[in-house]
């Protein structure tokens, strides 16, 4: 199973970005899959998750608002979509694949894709 994550750069404070995750094969279709993002000297933490079947979404507070989660099944590909970004939110980030029902911590993930860097300048 592969992970190619995409779309990160440069942006100044304010603007959006969409970064996409592309998964190998059809196993996107029952799994959860979250997105999370990793500063130097931190650890790994969560943004956001989405259900199998894209219903059910949760984020963490700092992105609640800003972020929007979403998948496509068909093209086994989820989606996140980052408006009004802030220099805090500069980081590489990493979508995950898990079979969690939770899937809010790092550790219930066992695919990961290699991240992309995001940086937000002030």
């Amino acid at each position: 199973v592969q992970l190619q994550a995409s779309g990160g750069g440069l942006v100044q404070a304010g603007d959006s970005l969409r970064l996409s995750c592309a998964v190998s094969g059809r196993i996107i279709r029952g799994h959860r899959m979250g997105w999370f993002r990793q500063s130097p000297g931190k650890e790994r933490a969560f943004v956001a998750t989405i259900s199998r079947d894209g219903g059910g979404t949760y984020y963490s507070d700092s992105v609640k608002g800003r972020f929007t989660i979403s998948r496509d099944n068909a093209k086994s590909t989820v989606y996140l979509q980052m408006n009004s970004l802030k220099p805090e939110d500069t980081a590489v980030y990493y979508c995950g694949l898990t079979s969690s029902i939770d899937g809010t911590q790092a550790t219930q993930y066992y695919y990961w894709g290699q991240g992309t860097q995001v940086t937000v300048s002030s």
